[in-house]
């Protein structure tokens, strides 16, 4: 089954301000039905490289079977670490960067992974604030997600 992702997150006053995160699922069916869900939630404290994360992980989470899945995101943080397979080196380097540096987000990261394992995961980068549908509509719930009022607690911040 293909699956298409569209995710974004936010963060106001990034670093440390609240946050929230979008996602939009969907797939067609074999009668050829559009098929389209919606995730968003928001956190009191988090970073926008932690709410773009959270995006994919709440798409992947989402799906009870492995899926071929085509991710569209505006974050080049999460898009480069696969295109341009940082996260391998990290992983070979034990979740450290370039100069010995840890890794940030690396319990997020770990779970991206995770729900990624039974899926095929294509990502995509997309322009964010130009106009893309999928793109638009992920960073209107994820702004709105961070502008709530029942907001969760980040525990990697």
């Amino acid at each position: 089954m293909l699956v298409t992702i569209y995710t974004d997150g936010s963060a106001r006053g990034n670093p440390d301000g609240p946050g929230g995160y979008g996602t939009v699922l969907q797939f067609v069916d074999s009668a050829g039905t559009l098929h389209e869900r919606e995730l968003s939630c928001g956190y009191v404290r988090t970073t926008n490289n932690r709410m773009e994360l959270m995006a994919a992980i709440a798409g992947l989470e989402a799906l009870n079977r492995p899926c071929q899945i085509e991710l569209y995101s505006d974050s080049q943080y999460l898009v480069n670490a696969f295109s341009q397979h940082w996260i391998d080196g990290w992983q070979k380097k034990g979740w450290k960067r370039s100069g010995n540096e840890p890794v940030k987000n690396v319990d997020l990261w770990k779970r991206l992974l995770a729900a990624m394992e039974p899926h095929e995961v294509h990502f995509h980068w997309v322009k964010g604030h130009a106009g893309h549908p999928g793109n638009e509509r992920c960073d209107q719930l994820a702004t709105a997600a961070a502008d709530g009022t029942k907001l969760l607690v980040d525990p990697g911040v």
